[in-house]
């Protein structure tokens, strides 16, 4: 059952091979004998999936309607609001809180009849690139449990390579659903900017972060696409457009289509790290696409741009957490200005609080202009800049990180951590929909990704190219060797 993607499953569903408890209390007899090697998932919700499997299963048995999601086990990271459960953005400030209401995106898909099975691990506050940061355990990787994941949605990347659920939800600021993909071997989408409610995220970049899908298949990215796709009023930023037939977008030959590659900035790519993304442009030439060379020599700034704003907006959005409205507050505070201060100090952790001082400085007075409004003035250059270069091709290719994945403890120097995300900030600046897909491993069994960008609101384009290339390079039964085994029974 572990094996199958998340359609299948659904399908067994409907045509009666398998039962919604039947798959819910596999996935959880997974969780229970395997997460304690990967460290996965914060919570699993045992009772909450079993009790709403059953009420699928009475559901199917009378014959009524069933949602797109029925029976399938679904992940989600934790800083997305599930009401009635805890949800603590991997920090200790907020251990005891309890979401009020739903994310967006859980109503949706509870609406579908999906499965909500647990919380993931992440970077505390969705700040890291490793899943390192958080107050609560480190995530391994299951290709190699010495290995770290990626970040900051770790968890939700490490639960769906390792199969305890066929699909997770993650968010996505400057990388962390593709970067994390492409570490675990799996497929990450970050759809265009606004296209998925942020409503129900708690906020690190407002004008960067956007809620997207894990999964094992590029089909199961556009199902949770077609129903996450929707219009939301209680997100301004969201695009107000009814949900589009993403499935049906990637059939079709991208015979003659142009995949555009911007080699100059490619220069500083290993020599074994350019091979390995040439062998994947080969898979587009195989599919009948050509290889076009394009300018986008302005993403060079992208990585100071993006720390620059992300850390300013990130800078004021946590400002909220005073030890006050809610979340922790320091036992050994007794005035006001001790609550503000001792509260932070014990809730928050090492690399919350560096992003949290470098964007105060970027946005104080006498640095606002040098840093904070250039760094804007450099983003909309790159929005620009993209837009030239999608006249001069369909699709953007370039590889989804720098290297493969690296050793937990590794990267001890911050902006060596940083760079990950060199070939991935660029789409949050210019609000373009991306995705990272497994192209197989290299020599040390650690899987190695391709990365394909589109214009704004072109999700279903880039789904289409990428379902091509995944059909073109067939790479099946992609699972880490340690986690391809039943569980007992």
């Amino acid at each position: 059952m572990y094996k199958k993607t998340a359609s299948q499953l659904h399908q067994a569903f409907l045509e009666g091979n398998l039962t919604a408890s039947e798959i819910a209390s596999g996935f959880l007899q997974r969780i229970q004998f395997l997460d304690e090697e990967v460290k996965a998932f914060l919570n699993v919700f045992a009772d909450r999936v079993m009790e709403k499997a059953e009420k699928l299963d009475g559901k199917r048995a009378a014959g009524q309607p069933l949602g797109k999601l029925a029976g399938i086990p679904i992940a989600i990271k934790d800083n997305i609001q599930v009401r009635g459960e805890i949800t603590t953005c991997a920090s200790k400030f907020l251990s005891n809180y309890v979401a009020p209401f739903d994310a967006t995106a859980i109503r949706l898909i509870e609406e579908e009849d999906g499965l909500i099975i647990g919380k993931t691990n992440l970077d505390e506050f969705a700040m890291g690139s490793s899943t390192e940061h958080s107050a609560y355990q480190i995530t391994k990787n299951p290709w190699n449990l010495s290995y770290a994941p990626g970040g900051s949605s770790g968890g939700s990347a490490a639960c769906v390579s390792a199969r305890l659920a066929p699909i997770s939800l993650g968010s996505d600021t400057g990388g962390s659903i593709r970067q994390p993909a492409a570490f675990t071997g799996t497929v990450g989408f970050k759809p265009t900017y606004g296209r998925i409610s942020r409503y129900g995220l708690v906020a690190f970049g407002s004008s960067l972060d956007q809620i997207g899908p894990f999964a094992n298949s590029v089909k199961d990215i556009a199902l949770m696409m077609e129903v996450m796709g929707k219009p939301c009023d209680r997100d301004a930023t969201n695009i107000k457009k009814t949900s589009e037939p993403y499935l049906d977008h990637l059939e079709g030959s991208i015979q003659g289509k142009k995949v555009g590659v911007p080699w100059g900035f490619l220069e500083g790519l290993s020599k074994k790290e350019r091979s390995i993304f040439e062998k994947n442009l080969e898979v587009f030439k195989q599919a009948g696409a050509q290889i076009v060379d394009i300018d986008l020599s302005l993403l060079k700034y992208s990585i100071p741009t993006y720390y620059i704003l992300s850390t300013a907006e990130a800078s004021t959005n946590l400002a909220r957490f005073d030890g006050i409205r809610y979340g922790k507050r320091s036992e050994k505070a007794r005035t006001l200005d001790e609550i503000y201060d001792m509260s932070r100090e014990e809730g928050f952790g090492a690399e919350v609080k560096q992003r949290i001082l470098l964007g105060t400085f970027v946005l104080s007075s006498g640095y606002q202009d040098a840093y904070y409004k250039k760094a804007q003035k450099v983003r909309s250059l790159i929005i620009q800049e993209y837009k030239k270069g999608f006249e001069k091709c369909d699709i953007v290719a370039m590889p989804t990180t720098p290297t493969p994945a690296f050793e937990i403890g590794g990267i001890q120097d911050p902006l060596e951590m940083y760079l990950q995300d060199l070939y991935t900030v660029s789409a949050n600046l210019a609000g373009l929909p991306a995705i990272s897909l497994p192209t197989g491993k290299d020599e040390e069994d650690l899987p190695h990704a391709l990365q394909l960008l589109g214009p704004q609101m072109d999700d279903g384009k880039v789904l289409h190219f990428a379902y091509q290339f995944e059909k073109t390079l067939k790479l099946t039964g992609f699972i880490p060797p340690l986690f391809d085994k039943e569980t007992p029974s």
